[in-house]
């Protein structure tokens, strides 16, 4: 017995001793040293150009009828007078309501680069527009905030690469690389129109892209537990959907005499089971890469598990998995959104239908989702349906070790200095499901600071962003335009 002891003893020692070891390795990595570059900007033109902007009420309905043609070509007249030096230098192709600029570069064998945006924001939520600071769509600049609808989700991106642009230009930049510039006007609706025209248009003149960089990811200001640096997650996948029907069946008739089980009953059941048994997720691949870059900059207990997963990677993700946010980068989400049933009071419905939406990861495909749920869900009078369109697959993974991925990472690192960079996943999708149809790689990040007081702004209610904010996502852009076109030699 004292032998058994001894041996349990020398056993949990010596697995004290590694996680202690393990944790004490893993701190954080040399941050990348780049040096600084100074690059001066008008700030008050800036935030005059993006409260313009705003006061356009370029809205993405569901329904068409409700479109406001005025409003976008009133928006595109303001692009094209707002900023004539992009206009009278670069060539202009307009697919749509898409404004598509072309930038010559000196070395038409190199690959061209894209840079993009969207010009079109959501609605204002009915009944919500009292809670407003500040008219969703004013323009206000208040304090050294702009205020207004798109001011984070993304005008604010387009006016920011129009800004930069126009920089460039007036500093006499030549780029080696051919650079597009790209302006959605329905990414809010899927980009079918606008940037799914612009792929379908490179495709036919026979342009494949190095890379292209649109909106999604941002420099976050503490938005991870612990992690006190500034980090810039920059994601190379997005995301895939589909929305799947729950039926459930019974016979139905009048509510007055109603059977041991209805057909509400039964869907449910079958609710509860897919919120209690969620599509297996993890971290691994490009979510365990993000984590084993961040989780460096945590206290102490957390970069203990984090190190040591081999013994508390079940708790790990177990606990993880309690935050919306980080779990949705781990595994495909499960969200009902939408029931239906009787169409009285008094009627026992005869299908009762749950409208169930899942945000696919990368490891998993459309059938693996529909599959799951079949598995899950099984029960006499429960079915599954796939819509017809078959949903939307998640994206391919881009390279977070290509030149792109290191020229975005060193212009941010050049504007703000000793931050975090790091490859992430996009929860969400953008028109990059279109543009990465002609890119040998494609990335998604917008070069501003957004804090988790933000988020309520993004499709919410009081959207802004700070002057100085705004200033800094130019200056990134700058930056980003001129190393990734490279400057070409002067004659």
């Amino acid at each position: 017995m004292r032998t058994l002891v001894k041996i349990s003893g020398t056993l949990a020692a010596v697995v004290v001793v590694i996680v202690l070891v393990n944790t004490f390795r893993h701190t954080p990595d040399t941050l990348r040293q780049v040096a600084p570059v100074e690059v001066t900007v008008d700030e008050d033109l800036i935030a005059r150009h993006l409260a313009e902007a705003v006061q356009f009420r370029t809205v993405s309905h569901q329904d068409p009828s409700l479109r406001e043609q005025d409003q976008f070509e009133g928006f595109i007249a303001w692009v094209k007078s707002t900023y004539p030096e992009v206009n009278e230098n670069l060539a202009l192709t307009r697919l749509n309501d898409t404004l598509l600029y072309r930038w010559e570069g000196a070395d038409g064998a190199l690959q061209p680069i894209l840079i993009t945006g969207h010009y079109d924001v959501v609605p204002v939520i009915p009944g919500t527009e009292e809670r407003w600071e500040q008219p969703p769509f004013s323009g206000n600049i208040v304090d050294g905030v702009i205020w207004g609808r798109g001011t984070l989700d993304d005008k604010s991106g387009v006016v920011g690469i129009l800004e930069a642009t126009t920089l460039l230009l007036q500093q006499g930049f030549q780029p080696q690389r051919t650079v597009y510039l790209s302006f959605g006007h329905d990414e809010e609706i899927g980009g079918p129109n606008g940037a799914g025209e612009v792929a379908r248009f490179l495709k036919e003149n026979q342009v494949q892209l190095a890379w292209s960089l649109d909106e999604g990811s941002f420099v976050f200001d503490d938005m991870l537990p612990g992690v006190e640096p500034l980090v810039a997650i920059i994601n190379v996948a997005e995301k895939g959907s589909v929305t799947l029907d729950i039926v459930a069946t019974a016979a139905g008739g009048h509510s007055s005499m109603p059977p041991a089980e209805t057909a509400v009953g039964k869907l449910a059941r079958a609710l509860v089971k897919l919120e209690e048994n969620p599509v297996p997720g993890g971290l691994e691949g490009l979510s365990a890469s993000m984590f084993d870059t961040t989780s460096r900059y945590m206290p102490f207990l957390m970069r203990m598990m984090f190190a040591n997963q081999w013994l508390f990677g079940a708790v790990l993700e177990k606990e993880l998995a309690k935050m919306p946010a980080v779990n949705a980068m781990l595994r495909t989400t499960t969200a009902p959104t939408m029931l239906s049933g009787s169409v009285k009071t008094n009627v026992l419905p005869i299908e009762a239908v749950a409208r169930v939406n899942f945000r696919i990861h990368p490891r998993d495909s459309v059938q693996d989702v529909a599959d799951h749920v079949a598995r899950v869900v099984q029960a006499p009078d429960v079915e599954v349906r796939l819509p017809a369109t078959g949903g939307l697959p998640a994206s391919v993974v881009s390279d977070w070790n290509s030149e792109g991925f290191g020229v975005i990472g060193d212009s941010v690192l050049e504007t703000y200095g000793s931050i975090v960079v790091t490859p992430g996943l996009m929860v969400a999708g953008s028109d990059t499901r279109h543009y990465g149809k002609v890119a040998d790689n494609a990335f998604r990040f917008n070069p501003l600071v957004v804090t988790q007081a933000d988020l309520t702004g993004f499709h919410g209610t009081n959207e802004k962003i700070s002057v100085a904010n705004m200033a800094q996502g130019v200056r990134s852009y700058a930056r980003i335009i001129s190393n990734g076109a490279g400057k070409a030699d002067a004659p």
